[in-house]
């Protein structure tokens, strides 16, 4: 069946399908083909990847990120950013690194990432002197390391799927987020510093400690969510239910920026892109049942270990796989299509899955942001009003930079199980 899945896919994806719709018809395609299976068993497949208590975070975490973006915690984060390392050459350039930290621990969604971030920071960069190419190029490294910021779906999805802890691989994004974030920082700095872009203003504490006030409720939900999971008070579906909760109250009643009449807007934005994730990750599940049904990750393991079994080699290949399945698929069915295939061999070679599964992660995050094709990348341009060919150049050093910072991740694992073993998570 593997053929006529193949180009089934490819051509649908030609024609301009949605991805969720092109892997569920480029599967039926393959259960016709083949006719000796119930087509039925699509249907039951794509259901059954959606039946899961752990899912029900998914949409928990959606709803709450739209919450806390409306009701105005996007630009309370960045004016607590802009006083921490405003100062510094580069210094709007590392808010946007710093403010992207703060947010995705929010928002749970690299997509509302890019697009509460680069909506508010694109234009101040534009007005600070930096070009359009390079505004969105710091937005998109951003973004892209901001997938290992917990709370992450793409985590969520990972632990169903590997069978890991949720509170571990959390806690095990977190230094490697830090080791791409402090990378991207650097290199903003140099650029900075070399073409004299002014900096803006200085360190201030009371500053600081008016920012950090008034940002302060909008951390507490970071704050109840790893709080309650690390300390075992609820699950992570639990620890996204109390933040709706947090959300609202904030939004509505603290902040009030939050009007009635908008929670129905919100509801519906939330429910359609909760469809769209639960769609595409049980499609993305029809799709790798008929590749395991059709051993494709015994034939993949064959291959790369016919070449060697040597671990540092199979992450170097593994990296490669994950950064271009990212640059043509999106993030969620890249990881479920994929992730199953390389972990079996993963664990052959001796790597360690919580490890494996956080370089994935890393791997996922950058891809969607590669120039020409990632859609994170192309989301960053269209915020940014340029063609996505006029800013690859800016883009390429970005590039570089979140490479560099998979390398370290994908060689170093302590930097990734140093804080689950800490806490006993691991």
């Amino acid at each position: 069946m593997i053929l006529p899945l193949i180009l089934s896919f490819a051509v649908l994806l030609l024609v301009g399908a949605p991805m969720a719709a092109a892997m569920a018809l480029s599967a039926t395609v393959a259960f016709v083909i083949q006719g000796s299976t119930p087509l039925m068993l699509v249907v039951q497949t794509i259901y059954a990847g959606m039946d899961s208590f752990l899912f029900l975070a998914v949409p928990l975490f959606i709803l709450a990120g739209s919450l806390m973006e409306i009701g105005g915690i996007t630009r309370r984060l960045v004016a607590l950013a802009h006083a921490l390392v405003g100062h510094f050459w580069g210094g709007l350039g590392m808010v946007t690194v710093v403010g992207e930290i703060l947010f995705s621990e929010i928002s749970g969604s690299t997509t509302a990432d890019v697009s509460a971030i680069g909506s508010v920071m694109t234009p101040a960069l534009l007005q600070s002197g930096y070009g359009p190419g390079r505004a969105v190029a710091i937005v998109s490294a951003a973004a892209g390391m901001g997938i290992l910021v917990p709370p992450c779906i793409t985590m969520l999805v990972l632990a169903s799927i590997a069978n890991l802890s949720v509170a571990a691989l959390f806690m095990a994004g977190f230094l490697p987020a830090f080791t791409m974030a402090g990378l991207i920082m650097v290199l903003i700095w140099m650029q900075a510093k070399r073409e004299n872009i002014p900096r803006q203003g200085r360190f201030s504490w009371k500053r600081l400690g008016t920012t950090l006030l008034d940002a302060l409720i909008a951390l507490g939900m970071p704050a109840i969510i790893f709080g309650g999971i690390l300390g075992g008070v609820f699950t992570a579906t639990e620890a996204a239910a109390v933040a709706v909760v947090y959300g609202l109250v904030v939004g509505v009643f603290v902040y009030k920026e939050i009007q009635p009449r908008q929670l129905i807007g919100i509801l519906a934005h939330s429910a359609l892109l909760t469809a769209a994730v639960g769609f595409l990750v049980g499609a993305a599940g029809i799709f790798a049942f008929i590749l395991a049904s059709e051993k494709v990750p015994q034939a993949v393991a064959q291959g790369i270990l016919s070449v060697s079994k040597d671990p540092t080699f199979f992450m170097v290949v593994s990296l490669f796989v994950f950064l271009s399945i990212g640059l043509i698929l999106e993030g969620l069915p890249a990881v479920i299509v994929l992730f199953p295939i390389m972990q079996p061999v993963a664990r052959q070679v001796g790597i360690d899955p919580l490890h494996y599964a956080i370089m994935a992660t890393a791997a996922i995050g950058v891809g969607i942001f590669i120039p020409p094709l990632g859609v994170g990348y192309l989301i960053a341009c269209g915020i940014g009003r340029i063609r996505a060919s006029d800013a690859i150049r800016p883009m390429l050093p970005y590039v570089a930079v979140l490479v560099l910072g998979l390398l370290i991740i994908a060689l170093v694992p302590g930097i990734t199980l140093v804080l689950p073993r800490l806490l006993g998570l691991y």
